[in-house]
């Protein structure tokens, strides 16, 4: 597989917010999202083996694993990885960008799927059937870049039954939207989701790598 990177540190978005990870960054996005943070895993990376990664994981000594990108599932090998990782124990995160069939993915891992809004500018390329995959234990997320955003996240919630089928985390796009705005409209619908901030940004920085 091509790998961008593999480090420890807090993981920073999603229910396991806090929690020390080992994170596996894969190499390689079909998507090219306004505001995406990672612009440097489309391209970088070295061909590493299965047996390598799972070295790597292994010395980390962090029993909690995020396999992401990029977006790892354009690599078929990753299937067999998070397989391995769940028999050897591992909990194993695996956040993919939607846009690529999530149906073959082990049922031992959470998926942490985003739904691109229209102000991504990917939406049209999302795979909507990700959406009959979906268990309880799994997570959706979205990045609301404005008032719009948010609108037309909050409609296809409710269209699709999202909060009762998952968990759900809206996050503000960093630099974008002010988290206390994005507050501010959930408390007023009482909407059941999780806000989403990034935690690793605030510790170590926007721009810092490897954390």
């Amino acid at each position: 597989m091509k790998v961008c990177e593999i480090f420890t540190s807090i993981q920073g978005e999603s229910s396991y917010a806090g929690m020390p990870c080992t994170f596996i960054r894969l190499s390689g996005c079909n998507l090219r999202c306004v505001y995406c943070d990672t612009t440097y895993a489309y391209d970088e990376g070295t061909e590493l083996s299965e047996d390598e990664i799972m070295g790597r994981v292994l010395s980390a000594g962090i029993s909690l694993v995020e396999i992401t990108g990029g977006e790892p599932l354009l690599q078929k090998e990753v299937f067999h990885l998070i397989k391995r990782l769940a028999d050897e124990g591992y909990t194993v995160l695996v956040e993919t960008n939607g846009s690529v069939s999530i149906k073959d993915v082990d049922p031992r891992a959470t998926l942490i799927l985003d739904i691109k809004t229209p102000q991504s500018g990917m939406f049209e390329k999302m795979d909507l059937s990700n959406l009959d995959y979906l268990r309880p234990s799994d997570e959706v997320k979205f990045v609301i870049l404005d008032r719009a955003d948010y609108d037309w996240a909050k409609d296809f919630m409710a269209i699709h039954s999202l909060a009762e089928r998952c968990k759900v985390s809206l996050s503000p796009a960093f630099g974008r939207l002010h988290p206390e705005t994005l507050s501010k409209w959930i408390l007023e619908d009482r909407l059941n989701v999780r806000l989403n901030l990034q935690m690793h940004k605030y510790i170590f920085g926007a721009d810092r790598r490897g954390v």
